[in-house]
C-alpha cells in the first residue's frame, strides 16, 4: 500500500517519473500559458454575450470649459437599441482595447440611440482621453445591453410618489439627467442640487435651465469650502427619497447627515472607487509564474496586480462590470461587495478591485 502524500508507482510498478511524459506535461502546461495571452478574449466576451455594434452619429461639447463631450450612439444598420430605465450604464469596448462604463443620460423613451457623456480626465488612465480624442462621427464600437445599478424607484401603482432629493457632483450629473426627466413625467416633487467647481465645468445648464427653480447650481469658485448636509438636503420631508451620483466625500456627507433619519431613502452610485475602509495587508500570488506580491491595507489587489501586470483587464474598479475578475486557486477571501453571485463565490471567482483576504495569501490564476 502506498503512504498518504507519496507519489505512487505507475502501473507497471516503476517508481521513477517517465521523463517524456514529464516534459510532455510541462510544455503543455507552458503552451497553455502561452494561448491565454495571445488569445485573451475581450473583456466584453469575458463577462457578457449580449453585445452588438454601434455607430457614433454624433458628438458635442456640452460643457463651457470644453471638458465635457457627448456622444449619440446608434445601432449600426437598421433597428432600434434595446430599451433602459433611468440610473442605467452602457459597457463600452474601445478601440483600444480599453472597456470603460458610461452613464446613459438621455431619454428612456426613445429608443433610436444612446446619448452618454464623457468628462475629460487628464491624469486619468486613458479613457476620458481616447473618448475625447479618437471617437469621431463615423466610429464603431462594441456595447454591451444596458445594466442598472442605480435604479430609480417611484413608488408602484395607487402608492403616494415620494418627494425627491436629486444630488450631482460634476459629471454624476449623467445618471440623473432621465432620472429628473422621469420624476417632472409623473408630477413627482422633486428638486435637484448640482454641484462643481465652477459654472464653466458644469455640463447641461442649458438643459437643466428649462427646469425653472427645481433645479439649483453650488459652485466652489461662489461659496467657502465643500457643501455642507444641509446645502446638499436643503428641507427634506420626511418618507422623501435621495439620489446622489458624485464623489466620495459628497455621499459620505449624506450618509452621515442621513444615518440618524431612518424615514430618508438614500440612494447613490459613486463615479470613482470607493475608498478602503479597516483593510489588511495580505498577499497575492500569481500562479502563472509564482510572483508573490504584497497587497497594503490602503491599496486594492487590483493596483498591486497591476503594478507587475499592466495589461491585466479592469474598468469599473467598484465591483460591477466583472472585467478584473480571476479565479482563486487558494485561501480564503473576504468579498467586499461587487457583484458576484453566491454561486460564483463558491466556484472560485474573484474581484481584485474590491475583494480582498484578512491577512494570509491568495493564489490567483493570473
Amino acid at each position: 500500500m502506498t503512504a498518504v502524500g507519496t507519489i505512487p508507482p505507475d502501473v507497471w510498478g516503476r517508481r521513477r517519473h517517465d521523463r517524456l511524459v514529464t516534459t510532455l506535461d510541462r510544455l503543455s502546461h507552458a503552451y497553455v500559458r502561452v494561448l491565454r495571452h495571445l488569445h485573451l478574449p475581450s473583456p466584453l466576451q469575458q463577462t457578457s454575450d449580449n453585445s452588438f455594434q454601434v455607430v457614433v452619429t454624433d458628438r458635442r461639447i456640452e460643457a463651457v470649459d470644453e471638458n465635457v463631450v457627448s456622444f449619440r450612439l446608434e445601432p449600426l444598420g437598421a433597428g432600434t437599441v434595446p430599451p433602459w430605465y433611468p440610473g442605467a450604464h452602457l459597457d463600452l469596448l474601445l478601440p483600444s482595447g480599453r472597456l470603460r462604463q458610461y452613464s446613459i443620460c438621455g431619454d428612456p423613451a426613445d429608443c433610436s440611440h444612446y446619448r452618454i457623456a464623457v468628462r475629460l480626465i487628464p491624469d486619468g488612465s486613458g479613457g476620458s482621453r481616447e473618448m475625447h480624442e479618437s471617437l469621431h462621427v463615423g466610429t464603431e464600437l462594441t456595447i454591451r445591453t444596458p445594466r442598472n445599478a442605480f435604479p430609480l424607484t417611484l413608488g408602484g401603482h395607487n402608492t403616494r410618489p415620494q418627494a425627491v432629493r436629486f444630488v450631482a457632483g460634476g459629471i454624476g450629473i449623467t445618471p440623473i439627467l432621465p432620472m429628473i426627466a422621469a420624476a417632472n413625467r409623473v408630477g413627482v416633487d422633486w428638486s435637484l442640487l448640482y454641484c462643481g467647481r465652477s459654472r464653466e465645468s458644469l455640463a447641461f445648464t442649458d438643459h437643466l435651465a428649462a427646469f425653472g427653480d427645481r433645479v439649483r447650481l453650488r459652485l466652489d469658485d461662489e461659496h467657502d469650502g465643500p457643501p455642507t448636509a444641509d446645502d446638499l438636503l436643503g428641507t427634506l420631508p420626511d418618507d422623501s427619497s435621495v439620489y446622489c451620483c458624485g464623489p466620495a466625500p459628497m455621499i459620505e456627507t449624506l450618509r452621515t447627515a442621513l444615518g440618524p433619519r431612518r424615514t430618508v431613502g438614500l440612494h447613490y452610485e459613486r463615479f470613482a472607487p470607493p475608498p478602503i475602509v479597516d483593510g489588511t495587508a495580505f498577499e497575492i500570488e500569481l500562479a502563472t509564474d509564482g510572483t508573490v506580491l504584497t497587497v497594503p491595507a490602503d491599496r486594492t489587489a487590483l493596483d498591486a496586480i497591476r503594478d507587475v501586470r499592466r495589461d491585466a483587464t479592469y474598468s469599473c474598479r467598484q465591483g460591477f462590470c466583472g472585467s478584473c475578475r480571476v479565479t482563486l486557486l487558494d485561501g480564503t477571501p473576504d468579498h467586499r461587495g461587487g457583484a458576484l453571485s453566491e454561486r460564483e463565490r463558491a466556484d472560485g471567482q474573484f474581484l481584485p478591485c474590491v475583494s480582498r483576504a484578512d491577512g494570509g495569501r491568495l493564489v490567483v490564476d493570473l
